[in-house]
C-alpha cells in the first residue's frame, strides 16, 4: 500500500452525497496514512444517501470558505447527484478546484462529481469518466468521456459509480503517492 503519511487531502462534499463514494475512499486514504479533512458549506453534519434513501451522517471538519487550496496536496470529490449538483454552482468550489488544477495537484472524482469539474471549466481536452448520465455535459464542455471503471489522465483520476470503488481507490492511492514522491523531491 502506498505511504501517504503527512499528505493532506481535502474532501469537498455536502448533503446528498453517495455514502460509499465518501466512506470507502476516505477509509483507504486514512489506511494509507493521509490526513483527510471534510470540507463543506456548513459545519455540523451532512447527510449521506444510498442511492435514493437517506443513510448515515458525516461530521464536517471545516467550512470550505475557511480553507485554502495551498493547505492541501490533493482533492477528493465524492459523487451523489444532489451533492454534485449543489456544489457545482458554488463559486468557492469552482475557485478551489481551479487553484488546485493550476498548482498541478491531483484530483479524484467519482460518479456525478465530474459535474464539479465541468462547472469549474476544467474538462476541455481531458479524458475522464463519470456516471453515464453526465457524459453529455463532459462532451459539451470539450472533454473526452469514456465508459471505463477508472480513468487516469495526468493529475486526475475519475470513476463511474459505486461498483468501481475498488479500482478507483487503487488508482487514487497510486496517483496521490506519485504526486507525494514528486513533491518530496522539490521540498
Amino acid at each position: 500500500m502506498p505511504d501517504l503519511s503527512n499528505f493532506r487531502v481535502a474532501v469537498i462534499v455536502t448533503d446528498g452525497f453517495e455514502e460509499s463514494e465518501l466512506t470507502e475512499p476516505v477509509r483507504a486514504l486514512k489506511e494509507a496514512g493521509a490526513n483527510v479533512e471534510i470540507l463543506s458549506a456548513k459545519l455540523g453534519q451532512i447527510q449521506a444517501f444510498r442511492h435514493f434513501d437517506k443513510s448515515i451522517t458525516v461530521n464536517v471538519d471545516r467550512v470550505l470558505t475557511e480553507a485554502q487550496p495551498e493547505e492541501f496536496d490533493a482533492v477528493l470529490l465524492p459523487g451523489g447527484a444532489l451533492n454534485a449538483d449543489t456544489l457545482r454552482m458554488g463559486p468557492k468550489v469552482q475557485s478551489f478546484l481551479q487553484k488546485i488544477q493550476e498548482q498541478g495537484k491531483p484530483i479524484a472524482a467519482i460518479c456525478h462529481a465530474s459535474w464539479e469539474l465541468v462547472s469549474a471549466g476544467l474538462v476541455r481536452g481531458r479524458t475522464l469518466t463519470s456516471y453515464y448520465t453526465i457524459q453529455d455535459d463532459i462532451r459539451n464542455a470539450g472533454g473526452n468521456w469514456v465508459d471505463q471503471e477508472v480513468v487516469v489522465d495526468g493529475n486526475w483520476v475519475t470513476s463511474r459509480q459505486p461498483d468501481d470503488i475498488p479500482a478507483f481507490n487503487r488508482e487514487m492511492l497510486n496517483l496521490f503517492s506519485r504526486f507525494k514522491l514528486s513533491v518530496a523531491g522539490v521540498r
